[in-house]
């Protein structure tokens, strides 16, 4: 049977060509579109806690040993957190290098925007992020639709499947069909983005126009082409010297998800999808439940790279360049302030300001000369979170001997196509045991 869904995306791809097209011409037009994007976005987070939910659950209630599931999570956070630093290292030599804001002066009413997103990034230090992980209720995990919270309260469903034993199956089969259900409303939620994009897009140019891209072009190509330089020179190889996979290969095989990332400047629109995809690509319930949904709170590899870039570009626009130790202090800062809002339109502004009210308030004029290109920044941030994400899934499946090689190779030279209709493989296929658990085997 012929897959329908090509001409989904080659409508979304229509789309953004006909936005573009609205907002340089009609720019008022495009503004007014802005709630098309913003509802598709919202119908694709609708969905992100039921399938995060059933995901882990049934990731963690089909494994023998919880020892398994702790060894998976403390990888994914290790590394998520290890390659982050990477990225914001990245990020200081390249701004430091091209000294981008050079010869840029503040306005006013750049300022009163500063101000404003200085208030929104100062609301949330480290104390409050982790008691926020905590929901008020089980329920309440669901309906506020946070990410980490759902999080906690699958993991703790999951063990507790765990802990009751064979008895726990019937909940397990349950749980099985809702998932089923939930992927099936999203692949028809997913008949909308063609409108979302074109809405999303026509909002952003109308606002924007050509004026502020030209006067900000410098930063916003050096910060695209420092996330090129990470993502292919070094997850790249890590990715091939791990797992033996291709770049090239596995972004063709996300093509989809990274078009509907460009889209809509979310990566949370294609959380879903990636869990999915990840499963039919080989890696086990286990990994893929556990570290796409972990990535999207700790994964900073483009956000790293946006907060050292922009940081460095205002304080030399200001005049107040920041010395090295005072770089450090600042970003470090700012890395544990962003955890938990990868994925949130607009977060890395609010983070941003925030964190240069905490230590250098002078400086916080300054984030209103960003704030006409931050959209275009934050496709950029989604895309680059993303890549890392679908990277770190594969690499910690491979560590953790949770990836079937041979699957991946059938599927990514496309001889076993992934289901666009129901997200799932209507089969499903046996997890691989552990590393450990094959010894055993062969000893028995």
């Amino acid at each position: 049977m012929r897959d329908r869904t090509r001409y989904l995306y080659l409508a979304v791809i229509g789309a953004v060509l006909l936005g573009i097209l609205v907002g340089f011409v009609w720019p008022d037009a495009g503004q007014a579109l802005k709630p098309l994007g913003t509802g598709f976005v919202n119908l694709i987070k609708m969905m992100i806690s039921p399938i995060i939910f059933c995901t882990i659950v049934l990731g963690i209630g089909s494994v023998t040993k919880a020892a398994k599931v702790g060894k998976v999570g403390g990888l994914t956070i290790g590394y998520f957190l290890v390659m982050s630093t990477v990225a914001l290292i990245i990020g200081l030599l390249v701004g430091n290098l091209i000294d981008p804001g050079s010869g840029l002066h503040l306005t006013d009413a750049a300022k009163k925007v500063a101000e404003g997103e200085a208030a929104k990034g100062g609301a949330t230090d480290s104390v409050d992020f982790v008691l926020g992980i905590i929901p008020t209720t089980v329920v309440s995990a669901f309906t506020e639709g946070q990410t980490l919270q759902t999080l906690l309260v699958a993991l703790l469903t999951g063990f507790g499947l765990q802990a009751i034993g064979p008895k726990a199956a019937p909940i397990l089969t349950a749980i099985e069909h809702i998932q089923r259900l939930v992927f099936r409303i999203l692949a028809m939620i997913m008949w909308a983005a063609p409108v979302g994009a074109f809405g999303a897009i026509a909002a952003v140019v109308g606002a924007t126009g050509l004026d502020a891209l030209r006067s900000l072009a410098i930063i916003m190509i050096a910060f695209y082409t420092t996330c090129v330089l990470f993502i292919g020179l070094i997850l790249g190889p890590l990715l091939w010297g791990v797992a033996k996979i291709g770049l090239w290969p596995l972004f063709r095989y996300l093509g989809r998800e990274f078009l509907l990332i460009l889209s809509t400047s979310s990566s949370e629109a294609a959380l879903p999808r990636l869990i999915a995809k990840m499963e039919h690509l080989g890696v086990s319930r286990t990994v893929a439940g556990i570290t796409v949904p972990t990535g999207y709170s700790f994964n900073l590899d483009g956000t790293a790279i946006y907060l050292t870039m922009s940081t460095l570009f205002i304080a030399s626009a200001s005049g107040s360049p920041l010395r090295f130790g005072e770089q450090l202090a600042l970003l470090g800062f700012m890395m544990i302030a962003s955890k938990g809002a990868a994925g949130v339109t607009g977060s890395g502004i609010a983070t941003l300001a925030g964190g240069l009210q905490s230590h250098r308030p002078e400086l916080v004029d300054g984030v209103g000369l960003i704030v006409g290109i931050d959209r275009f920044m934050s496709e950029a941030r989604a895309l680059t979170n993303f890549a890392g994400n679908a990277i770190g899934t594969v690499l910690v499946a491979t560590w953790t001997g949770e990836f079937d090689r041979a699957r991946a190779a059938e599927v990514l030279a496309g001889n076993v196509p992934f289901d666009e209709a129901t997200l799932l493989d209507e089969d499903v296929r046996p997890e691989p045991p552990a590393a450990d658990e094959q010894r055993e085997m062969t000893a028995v």
